[in-house]
């Protein structure tokens, strides 16, 4: 499969992005390394101009295809894998990988699944609540003495090394298998969750918390589709037992 074929299936989702310049900026960072998706959640006011002047012309055509959507499920929901950005570290936000190992996974999924990378607002990044959503984290190393990237910074180092690992993937034999929808994985998470609290195993005061290594461990396995629904279908049976279960 050729270049330009794979990186067809990265797109660049901005979560509630504050400059339109910084926009342009990621604009032409991404055509530079071949990917031409922007995906543009929360905000729909941006300046186009200020977004030209930033991307230039030769980018233009990234603009024009921006894609901008309400909420960051919609937003999602289409891709099967999804790789969250932070610089704020915590038990709660990881595991994190750097640039280089992330690029080489996503070389190869690439091939069969649509990737997400996503990118949080320039003031305070991806929360906890969008990091859950990713099936692995990214972090950029920095100096200790000066720890901030700008945005298009940011996207330029990622894209750059899925550039070169996509290159280096061309002559792979075998791509990795498609894998389930973030729809899916959501669903399948929304059942688990409710059923995990009706049989007493989640604290019910903070569910999400302890779904996180749920989520971990099915992120490491990478579902498919039919796999996700055998789950689905166990969870359904366990749901009915635990409701006629007699006492």
């Amino acid at each position: 499969m050729s270049l330009a074929a794979k990186t067809k299936n990265i797109s660049i989702v901005l979560y509630k992005p504050k400059y339109p310049g910084n926009v342009g900026s990621v604009a032409r960072a991404a055509k530079n390394m071949g990917i031409g998706k922007i995906v543009v959640v929360g905000e729909t006011g941006l300046d186009r101009e200020e977004m030209e002047r930033r991307s230039t012309h030769l980018a233009a055509d990234v603009l024009d295809q921006i894609q901008y959507v309400a909420s960051i499920e919609e937003a999602l929901g289409g891709f099967h894998y999804i790789v969250g950005t932070t610089a704020r570290l915590g038990k709660a936000r990881g595991p994190f990988v750097s640039p280089r190992a992330a690029a080489q996974k996503i070389a190869d999924l690439s091939r069969k699944n649509k990737i997400a990378l996503l990118f949080g607002p320039e003031d305070t990044g991806l929360a906890n609540d969008q990091l859950r959503l990713c099936h692995s984290v990214v972090t950029i190393p920095t100096s200790r003495e000066f720890t901030s990237l700008n945005l298009s910074q940011a996207a330029m180092i990622l894209c750059y090394e899925i550039f070169i690992a996509s290159r280096a993937a061309e002559t792979a034999a075998e791509a990795a298998p498609k894998l389930a929808l973030s729809s899916e994985l959501e669903g399948m998470y929304g059942q688990m969750k409710e059923l995990l609290a009706k049989i007493g195993f989640l604290n019910p005061e903070n569910p999400e918390y302890w779904m996180l290594d749920v989520r971990r461990f099915f992120s490491r396995a990478g579902l498919l589709s039919r796999e996700v629904k055998i789950i689905r279908g166990v969870c359904r049976q366990l749901e009915w037992y635990a409701s006629n279960k007699k006492t």
